[in-house]
């Protein structure tokens, strides 16, 4: 068994503090639902910056990454079945990778 990452991109913010725990409710229902999978159930991430050897940027671009998740799957198939699922898909897209050990 392997683990992914999902990548959340994009999202916004709730319009209303209902609207909030609504998602909240929809998210521990789909992390408690995924049991032993969960290897970190998911984690928010702030505004990043861009390092290249030029330099920094403060441009996150169009697509930010906005948080991430990391669960155990039998395949990238069923790791993308698992993403299929995620609430985090009323709001954005999340992107899936596989976790490569270094050797």
């Amino acid at each position: 068994m392997s683990s992914y990452v999902l990548f959340y991109h994009g999202g916004k913010k709730p319009e209303s503090p209902e609207e909030g725990a609504k998602h909240m409710a929809k998210w521990k229902a789909w992390v408690h639902d995924l049991g032993d999978a969960v290897i970190n159930p998911g984690t928010p991430l702030g505004k990043s910056k861009i390092v290249s050897a030029s330099g920094v940027s403060d441009n996150d671009g169009s697509d930010p990454l906005t948080g991430f998740s990391i669960v155990k799957a039998d395949s990238m198939d069923a790791a993308l079945e698992i993403a299929r699922g995620c609430p985090f898909l009323d709001f954005g897209t999340i992107k899936v990778a596989e976790v490569k050990e270094m050797k």
